[in-house]
């Protein structure tokens, strides 16, 4: 049988993180730890409030698996049909099976590629690393503060009103500088995107690598009318769900941006990618603010990535456990028990 313990972290942030639609000073995630027989194995849970997530909701939800009989789960099998019963929030359910298969790596002595059959990761990953919304006037002593200039791409966090002056600023400080616009569903439709994008497009020094859902995912007509429009790839995010026709995601969209903590796991992440690719998309591994438990399982699955943007443990400003550590905008591991 085996024992599950959920911890809570609390997550002081280095700046405010804000986006389209919250902002905030620190982030509550959750610690997973499983053991058995001598191994152990551990998870996070980054809650996500655009599906409703909150600590105290996943919280109350590992009762009742506990409650349901968790602990019997002694296969990945089992643990799969188990969830698949109860349906948690995804995030949790990461951190569920994320731990499961932590402990199974130690127990038989694999690494996380080989267990799910997938190329290694380099030894070095280089990561997107992220501004969020400001002032224009905030932009230089930011840039300056956080050294964001080593990394190869810079993501760029929009909202509607804002954009096209923030980004001036940006491209004025970094010229030719590879950027990520990434919009979190900001534009309400596809004639104000249309609008905003062509003075973005105008601005001197731009260098845009993708797009990132910059309109609400319900808005899949909006999308396919945009197909090819835009003069840069467009990549989906809040669009991609377990449910998601992936068919249909490529008429829309050029890329697809995979959270580990969407996907709910390793498994269903790994599906999420393999299907991206079937359907000639380009593929991006994402993150949210996460400790560097979350952004190294993520980096397990890098060598799929077109586009890594894992930069979560840069936001947090006290990271516990030294997993990664980035180094001139790329990311290694760091020695640490899993």
């Amino acid at each position: 049988m085996l024992t599950w313990i959920l911890t809570t972290l609390q997550l002081p942030l280095r700046y405010t993180w804000k986006i389209s639609r919250n902002s905030s000073t620190f982030k509550t995630n959750l610690l997973l730890t499983v053991t058995g027989g001598g191994w152990q194995g551990r998870g996070e849970a980054a809650p996500n409030v655009r599906y409703g997530e909150t600590p105290e909701g996943l919280q109350g939800q590992f009762m009742q698996l506990q409650a349901a009989g968790l602990s019997q789960c002694e296969t990945v099998e089992e643990l799969t049909t188990f969830l698949a019963q109860h349906q948690p929030a995804h995030a949790l359910r990461f951190a569920l099976e994320s731990a499961f298969v932590h402990r199974e790596v130690a127990r038989t002595g694999q690494t996380v590629p080989q267990w799910l059959g997938i190329p290694a990761p380099t030894a070095a990953v280089g990561t997107a690393a992220t501004l969020p919304i400001m002032e224009p006037g905030e932009v230089a002593g930011f840039l300056e503060m956080q050294q964001l200039s080593r990394f190869p791409l810079l993501k760029v966090k929009v909202n509607r009103e804002g954009a096209v002056e923030l980004l001036r600023e940006v491209t004025r400080l970094l010229p030719g500088h590879p950027l990520i616009v990434d919009g979190n569903e900001a534009w309400a439709d596809a004639d104000s995107l249309r609008q905003s994008w062509e003075q973005i497009l105008a601005l001197p020094g731009l260098n845009v690598r993708l797009l990132e859902q910059p309109l609400p995912a319900a808005c899949a007509a909006d999308y396919r009318a945009l197909k090819g429009e835009l003069n840069c790839p467009v990549f989906a995010d809040e669009s991609v769900t377990d449910e998601a026709d992936f068919a249909d995601i490529a008429r829309q969209f050029d890329g697809v941006n995979m959270k580990l903590m969407k996907a709910g796991g390793y498994l269903n992440g790994l599906r999420i990618l393999q299907e991206t690719r079937a359907h000639g998309l380009q593929t991006m591994i994402g993150c949210m603010v996460e400790t560097s438990l979350g952004i190294w399982s993520a980096m397990q699955l890098s060598a799929l990535a077109d586009v890594c943007d894992l930069d979560g443990i840069i936001i947090v400003r006290d990271e516990p456990f030294g997993l990664v550590h980035e180094r001139e905008g790329r990311l290694v591991e760091g020695v640490s028990n899993r």
